[in-house]
């Protein structure tokens, strides 16, 4: 195992295929990445709602990259192992005109400049004691499609992307669908914490991943991911398949049936059965509705279900 590092100057506002690669590596190497914030460095500390005018959106969304992963070949699945996070101790959440699930209704700008405290939490109201606990994570993580061209990085698509789902924080596991030679694995989007399918305390981030290729997940389709168990106390450790569509139901039922293929391909239930477990078993959540155009939906299982798997 090696150890290597992406500086937050090779970066990249798109996907695409043909961005010759920031860094060579071989399966179970270890990178850090130094990401700037989602607005590039545009928001500081110093920041006003009236710099909210001023930012230009053409440079959101930058991703850290591309990664050549050795051995990696299309079918094959990227394992994504998050193993630190380093942030600095500020963030930032804005209302942009425009954007979001509410846009019409919060028609104006707004900006909160956050402190975030050393023992894991942020003050949203220190008056009225309301205060946010902190779970970093990368917003952004994802590999390149097969198909030729510059795809945004504002949403998320089956490859991954802006999946923005706060569960793959330090100790997580992400297996992303690779398409092409290398996979060309990149990440940013620090946040330091967020709800489910909402948006974020942005900040920059030092993350360190363990990348490693998979030759025994070909039914992975979209991004999978396996929680730290710490995370999701007290329910304990979820295995997620997800559905990346731009028809919420669409994605729905995509992250239902690529549960059932793992449940037929790991647990070796037939699809009626694993069909079943899904009903009584899983819980449906929405990690991701705000990246336009596209939705992310998860199914997640827990672990304490299920028994041994060949799955590791």
């Amino acid at each position: 195992m090696s150890i290597h590092s992406v500086r937050r100057e090779c970066a990249n506002l798109a996907w695409d295929n043909s961005i010759p690669p920031a860094l060579h590596v071989k399966s179970g190497d270890e990178i850090t990445f130094d990401c700037l914030d989602a607005s590039n460095g545009q928001v500081t500390t110093e920041s006003t709602v009236a710099t909210l005018g001023t930012i230009n959106f053409a440079a959101l969304d930058q991703v850290n990259g591309p990664v050549f992963v050795d051995a990696a070949q299309p079918g094959d699945a990227l394992q994504v192992d998050v193993l630190r996070i380093e942030n600095p101790e500020w963030g930032w959440t804005a209302l942009f005109p425009g954007f979001g699930l509410l846009a019409d209704e919060f028609p104006e700008p707004a900006l909160k400049i956050w402190k975030l405290e050393q023992e894991g939490f942020a003050w949203f109201d220190e008056k009225k004691g309301i205060k946010v606990p902190l779970r970093p994570f990368a917003g952004e993580m994802g590999v390149a499609q097969k198909k030729n061209g510059a795809f945004s990085t504002i949403p998320p698509y089956h490859t991954g992307g802006n999946i923005d789902t706060k569960h793959i924080t330090v100790g997580s596991t992400l297996f992303l669908p690779v398409e092409v030679e290398g996979a060309l694995f990149s990440i940013g989007d620090g946040h330091a914490a967020q709800g489910d399918g909402g948006t974020a305390i942005e900040t920059p981030m030092k993350v360190t991943v363990r990348l490693s290729v998979r030759k025994d997940k070909p039914y992975t389709k979209t991004p999978h991911f396996s929680t730290a168990t710490a995370d999701t106390k007290p329910e304990g450790e979820y295995y997620c398949t997800t559905g990346i569509d731009s028809d919420i139901r669409e994605a729905t039922r995509s992250a239902v049936r690529n549960m059932i293929a793992f449940l037929v391909a790991d647990y070796g239930l037939d699809r009626v059965e694993a069909y079943m477990l899904c009903s009584v078993a899983g819980d449906l959540r929405m990690h991701e509705v705000v990246d336009m155009p596209n939705y992310v939906i998860g199914m997640m299982m827990p672990r304490s279900v299920l028994g041994p798997s060949n799955e590791a």
